[in-house]
């Protein structure tokens, strides 16, 4: 059981305005900044995410949001970690019941509410593959 959409509501509305500040200094948080697919508009989106001998592994609490759209349709996202933006590509779903791409400590917790869908990016080249937000 992936956490409920309407909670998702909500979180959008009221714990990512208290959480995203201090997402961009916590460790396994950071912020995804992607442009709306038909708005156009830059959102902020705070997030697990972890790093990973490859790129990097976002946890999908919610499953496939918005945001996760985004980013694929635009191969790629600008993501604030400790502060720094990071700017990845290739963004891939990845099922995967065991978790193994996120730390061991965190796995039990995932497991606890169901997450089994992840989202993997790895860094992007200068100057190459498509525009991102930033």
């Amino acid at each position: 059981m992936v956490l409920p959409r309407r909670l998702a509501r909500i979180n959008r509305v009221v714990s990512n305005r208290v959480l995203g500040p201090i997402a961009q200094v916590l460790p396994g948080f950071g912020i995804v900044v992607h442009r709306g697919r038909r708005s156009g508009r830059v959102y902020r989106t705070p997030v697990n995410i972890f790093h990973t001998p490859d790129g990097y592994v976002v946890a999908l609490t919610y499953g496939v949001g918005d945001w996760t759209r985004n980013v694929l349709a635009a191969g790629g996202c600008v993501v604030e970690i400790r502060r720094r933006p990071v700017r990845l590509a290739e963004p891939r779903l990845v099922h995967d019941a065991r978790r193994r791409a996120v730390p061991a400590p965190v796995r039990p917790i995932l497991a606890a509410i169901g997450v089994t869908e992840f989202l993997h990016l790895r860094p992007a080249e200068a100057g190459k593959g498509r525009r991102t937000p930033h």
